[in-house]
Formats: structure tokens, C-alpha cells, sequence
């Protein structure tokens, strides 16, 4: 059998029937590849009470996880809630096919986290991503979704690719916001929601042209239009004049 458990947000995070899950596993999977983890495997480790092995984008998308499901009890860990990378879904789909029992134990994600900016969670527009750019590809389709949202007031929700520094992150939307002609004002910064480590900040693109005080895993809210209760809530993350 098949158990896609989510971590929540932190190492901590696992629900009491996560931890009765894996108990009884054989084998136990760290999804490694779809975020920055928060945390390290060994704190993973600590807090299950069990071995975990590292899987890589290769190992999950070539489906021996299912594989071995067919012949086992397996667990694969995923921060946040284990269908909100839409990469899994493939599992639950192969598992049908085949036969194989699964179960999704779902947990916190970013998607509830966001909520602390203040921002009103119904008006979030459509999801968009921002991958790393290379020296002959750089897609700047996620403008065209913080566009989209922006002609019906709503917020966007701007995840980042693994391994992108903010400061990289914010050039690329600096220059795709000036390549589609469209300007960028306030934007909402969120370091590693719901850890010690957590961060939210409240800037405009210039005061944020030189700041670098930001760690992965992150993302970036691109504000639509706001209501005054989500005004009033945001002053909390503007920069202190005191």
C-alpha cells in the first residue's frame, strides 16, 4: 500500500496518524525536489523515529515508489499537503491502474499559511510559478497570470522555483514586468511560513530593490485590490519607522 503523508510546515508538522502510519511502513520516502525543505531529513528522522531515504524528482516520476507498493507498506513524506504539487497526482492515478491501495493523509500548506498576511484567502486569483532562468530560456509566462488576476482585483500567488535566491527571483520579475509593460507597486514577501524562521514583509518594488534579507524556501504575493481589513493587517509587515 501506498500512504502520501504531508509534514505540514514544519519538522513537527505530521499529524499523530502520520506518525502511525509510517510506523508500520517498510519503507519511508523524503520528497526532496518540489521545495526548499524547512528542515533537514535528519530532524525527519528524529521526529518519526524511523530511517528515511531521499527522493529526487527521477525516483518518484519513474514510478518504482508504486512499484514498490505492489510488494509493500510505503510512505512518501512531502512537505506542506502531498497533493498540492500537482506532480503526485500521477501516483494516485498509477496506483489505480494497477491495483494498488493508497491513502493521502493531508496536512497544512502554504496555501492555508498565506492567510497570516491578512490577505482574504477567496480572493486569491490563479496560482502562478516562477522558474529559474537560464542564459537561453527565460519564461515569463507567470506575468500573464499576475496580469489576469490583476483585471479582477485579486491576489496572486507567486510560487518559486527550488534553489532560486530572492534576489534572483526579484530581478526576474522586475525585468518580466517591464518586458509585458506592466508596473509593479507593493508586493508581500513570505519566508518559510509557520517555522522559528518565518518571515512577512510588506514593500514596494523600490524599497525592495536592494534587500537581500530573505531565505528559501519563500514565495511572493502580488497584491490585487484590498479590502480595509486587509489594509489594516498588512501595516503590521510595512517597515518600522520607530
Amino acid at each position: 500500500m501506498l500512504y502520501l503523508i504531508g509534514l505540514g510546515l514544519n519538522e513537527r508538522g505530521i499529524s499523530r496518524e502520520g506518525l502511525e502510519t509510517v510506523a508500520r511502513c517498510k519503507k519511508i520516502y523524503l520528497e526532496e525536489y518540489t521545495v526548499d525543505l524547512p528542515f533537514t531529513a535528519h530532524q525527519v528522522e528524529e521526529m518519526i523515529g524511523k530511517k528515511v531515504l531521499l527522493a529526487d524528482r527521477e525516483k518518484v516520476e519513474s514510478l518504482k515508489i508504486v512499484d514498490e507498493a505492489k510488494k509493500m507498506d510505503v510512505a512518501l513524506l512531502v512537505y506542506g499537503s502531498p497533493l498540492v504539487a500537482t506532480t503526485h497526482i500521477t501516483l494516485i492515478e498509477e496506483c489505480r491502474a494497477l491495483g494498488i491501495k493508497f491513502k493521502v493523509l493531508h496536512n497544512a500548506s502554504i496555501f492555508d499559511a498565506v492567510a497570516e498576511t491578512g490577505l482574504q484567502i477567496y480572493k486569491f486569483g490563479k496560482v502562478a510559478s516562477m522558474p529559474t532562468w537560464k542564459k537561453s530560456f527565460e519564461p515569463d509566462s507567470f506575468m500573464d497570470i499576475i496580469k489576469e488576476n490583476q483585471s479582477i482585483g485579486a491576489h496572486t500567488l507567486l510560487l518559486i522555483d527550488i534553489g532560486l535566491e530572492f534576489r534572483d527571483a526579484w530581478d526576474q520579475l522586475k525585468l518580466s514586468s517591464k518586458k509585458h509593460d506592466f508596473k509593479l507597486k507593493d508586493l508581500i514577501v513570505c519566508q518559510s511560513l509557520g517555522t522559528k524562521y518565518q518571515k512577512i514583509l510588506y514593500r514596494s518594488m523600490d524599497e525592495l530593490e536592494t534587500f537581500s534579507g530573505v531565505k528559501k524556501p519563500y514565495c511572493i504575493i502580488v497584491p490585487g485590490k484590498l479590502h480595509f481589513m486587509e489594509k489594516e493587517v498588512l501595516r503590521n509587515f510595512e517597515p518600522r519607522t520607530d
